[in-house]
């Protein structure tokens, strides 16, 4: 086992028992959304070097949606 699992193990078992379950349950959560989130950002950065991604010009952007909403 980890040295960080470890420390999370003994981190659960010194909390008192009505609060394990929940404490368990908020890093789970924890995980998961950090796993999200390196996940897209890794998809993002494929999309970089794969040359999807294009800079974007505000000035341009703006012209364009004034353009469409005087329409």
């Amino acid at each position: 086992m980890s040295s960080a699992i470890e420390k999370a193990v003994e981190a659960l078992e010194l909390l008192p028992e009505e609060m394990q379950e929940s404490a368990a349950a908020y890093l789970l959560s924890q995980a998961r959304k950090f796993r999200a989130l390196k996940d897209a950002i890794d998809e993002g950065m494929a999309d970089v070097e794969a040359g999807r991604v294009v800079p974007w010009d505000l000035e341009d952007f703006l012209k364009q949606a004034r353009s469409q909403a005087k329409r």
